[in-house]
């Protein structure tokens, strides 16, 4: 589809245009390692093209990123993490499917806000507690898996519920970005079909402001990976959780 078809198919603004590009932007540089920026992403391309077909837009670009992110962090991948959580994250996707379309936009918008903000209460809470002993309870990381993948396929906030996990298992920062962009990776290639043949929001035309937006993807990971290589793990756990509790409250208040 021709550039300006597309422009008129959706009715967009330059104003609009600009948003939008800008997200795609921002989802390159937070899959480069910059965590907790995800909110602004789902923030914006909510506001353009409304809360539920938003997601459907967001899919592939979120798939094309972790591609060049598990190309770009493969070799600090630990393996052993992903397996503990991809049986419940499967679980709690499924779930995710079926009260998708049973709750409302609001609704779901204040039950998100919630859970984000309390889990940045949790995140400080394992950063703060005297002991580095990791967690082992299967509890902890079932409840994890689940929930990130309930909120991934609802809204694609899967982001804050994975870091509570891996700031909790002590991943230093290259751990953290590779493990996370691997089990992204594979959850969001998952729900693909979902978006295709049950709620329909991948389209041929979603895929082709995809394809345009591919380059500002590009674009922001790599400017965000060498931004990455300038923090120390100490300031790279705390802005996790800055701007994750910055998000939270911004969903809250929208």
């Amino acid at each position: 589809m021709a550039y300006l078809e597309l422009l008129q198919y959706h009715n967009l603004s330059i104003f609009q245009w600009v948003a939008v590009f800008l997200a795609a932007f921002i989802l390159g540089f937070s899959k480069s390692g910059i965590k907790g920026i995800g909110i602004i992403i789902i923030l914006i391309l909510a506001f353009v093209f409304g809360e539920k077909a938003s997601t459907g837009i967001l899919l592939p670009m979120l798939i094309s990123a972790d591609i060049i992110a598990v190309s770009y962090y493969n070799r600090h991948t630990q393996w052993r993490f992903i397996k503990k959580l991809m049986p419940s994250m499967v679980i709690g996707v499924l779930v995710g499917v079926w009260v998708g379309d049973a709750i409302s936009e609001l609704l779901f918008k204040r039950i998100m806000a919630i859970i984000i903000i309390g889990s940045v209460g949790i995140m400080w809470f394992f950063e703060k507690r005297k002991t580095n002993a990791i967690p082992q309870n299967k509890v902890f990381s079932n409840s994890a898996g689940f929930l990130a993948g309930f909120s991934t396929m609802i809204g694609n906030l899967a982001g804050p519920i994975s870091n509570i996990y891996f700031l909790a298992m002590r991943l230093p920062k290259n751990e953290f970005i590779g493990t996370a962009a691997w089990l992204f990776f594979i959850i969001n290639v998952f729900k693909l079909p979902f978006h295709f043949f049950v709620w329909k929001t991948v389209t041929k035309e979603s895929l082709a402001l995809n394809l345009i937006l591919v380059p500002a993807v590009v674009i922001g990971f790599f400017l965000g990976a060498r931004l990455v290589k300038l923090i120390s793990n100490v300031n790279y756990r705390r802005f996790i959780i800055i701007v994750t509790a910055l998000g939270g409250i911004i969903m809250l208040l929208r």
